[in-house]
């Protein structure tokens, strides 16, 4: 399949099993590939319906949609076609929820806290920030969501290695351990995502961006 829209093919796909529930997110070149080899079917949300497109449905609907509906969607050119870049598939066989794990990162530290520094509550670029350990590992404390803050590399310095008591600074925020990946609820702001939110409730929360 010789694609020319590369930007689209780098953009993102949610994941459904078999039973709607959501486990992952891939891109959109992973996606279709999934599609054309009868993995995963097109799950279409409308009027809060669903409707499920194989690979030539599918195409079929993206040629009308092309010929009808072409503003609002983003485009795949091939050979001898064009896709509507989908927003949602279902695994067909794939039943089961893998366990939650939220990895305590560096992304998922500044996406919890804003990039907000949580001394000053100033927000950096991400090149302006770094992490900080609450109560400092030389004193004993642990690498852990509940120790670990974002931190603008000033307020890191005026702190040194001793804790917010002794250094007279105050936390903004309590650190805790998010319940679910906070970086993928910075990723669903565009109106594009909004097909996804009915699906990533607290219950089916799972979601795990791969590549």
């Amino acid at each position: 399949m010789a694609v020319a829209a590369t930007s689209a093919l780098q953009g993102h796909v949610l994941v459904l099993n078999r039973y709607y529930a959501a486990i992952r997110v891939v891109s959109v070149r992973r996606a279709l590939s999934m599609l054309y080899r009868r993995m995963a079917e097109v799950v279409h949300v409308e009027d809060n319906t669903f409707e499920g497109f194989d690979f030539e449905s599918w195409r079929e609907l993206s040629a009308y949609r092309a010929r009808y509906q072409r503003t609002g969607h983003e485009w795949i050119r091939c050979v001898r076609f064009e896709l509507a870049v989908p927003h949602v598939i279902r695994l067909l066989l794939y039943e089961r929820l893998p366990r939650q794990v939220v990895k305590l990162n560096r992304r998922n530290i500044y996406a919890r806290d804003h990039s907000r520094c949580q001394y000053c509550g100033r927000k950096f670029p991400t090149s302006e920030l770094s992490l900080d350990h609450v109560i400092p590992r030389v004193q004993g404390g642990t690498t852990s969501w509940e120790n670990v803050v974002c931190c603008c590399v000033k307020c890191n310095v005026r702190k040194g290695g001793r804790s917010p008591e002794q250094a007279h600074m105050k936390l903004i925020a309590a650190p805790v351990k998010p319940k679910r990946p906070p970086a993928i609820t910075l990723r669903l702001t565009p109106d594009r995502y909004a097909s996804w939110r009915q699906f990533l409730n607290e219950a089916y929360w799972s979601v795990e961006f791969k590549d």
